[in-house]
């Protein structure tokens, strides 16, 4: 007699629930950076209201525009000063013992920028407009912290055949002087240098004041 062979039916294998966590976290694939970015600004800025008047598209043109202009002129604004300062460093103004060597002039006095009436007799000296403007404070020239100041100038007098030293008081502003340049009424030129010569060269400094 034949024997029938049973066969067992295995039980199914229980799958851990930490596997089934992982399979979930493999397959959703989660929101990127951009997604919440632009998520986040349409909340902020809902692209269906309008602002000012404006749609967001055109409002935001015009925001980035007015960003750009004024971030423009910061950075303008921070360039000129630091090239202002650095020029400022390379004038002869004064506060030290330098002596400075550029060309002497006389020109015709009068009322000068610093409020001051001089005759072609006085010993004074118009300093530069570089020089001048760098220490303006204001709008009147007649305050300006130059006027008053008082430099030495000093060269060889190719009529007298010496060396000739004179003091000279700031009343004006030259405006076609170089930052080393000095002009000076004709009695002072003439106490320096032969006037023939119009234009020679000069050594100064700042005196104390």
């Amino acid at each position: 007699m034949a024997t029938t062979k049973e066969t067992s039916i295995p039980a199914q294998t229980r799958v851990p629930d930490w596997e089934h966590e992982a399979q979930a976290h493999t397959t959703t694939k989660r929101p990127g950076f951009t997604t919440i970015l632009t998520s986040r600004f349409n909340a902020f800025f809902p692209p269906h209201r309008t602002y000012l008047g404006l749609s967001r598209r055109v409002f935001l043109l015009i925001l980035t525009a007015v960003f750009l202009l004024l971030f423009t002129l910061v950075i303008g604004l921070a360039v000129g000063l630091t090239l202002r300062s650095s020029s400022t460093r390379n004038l002869p103004l004064p506060g030290n013992a330098e002596v400075h060597t550029g060309d002497l002039t006389y020109y015709d006095t009068g009322l000068g920028a610093c409020g001051l009436t001089s005759s072609a007799s006085d010993d004074v000296v118009s300093i530069s407009h570089f020089v001048f403007d760098a220490v303006q404070v204001g709008g009147n020239p007649n305050s300006n912290p130059l006027c008053g100041r008082r430099i030495r100038a000093r060269r060889w007098h190719e009529g007298e055949k010496g060396e000739r030293s004179l003091d000279l008081r700031v009343v004006d502003r030259c405006t076609g002087c170089q930052p080393q340049d000095i002009d000076v009424s004709y009695g002072a030129f003439d106490k320096l240098a032969v006037r023939d010569h119009g234009r020679v060269v000069v050594e100064w400094a700042w005196l104390e004041s």
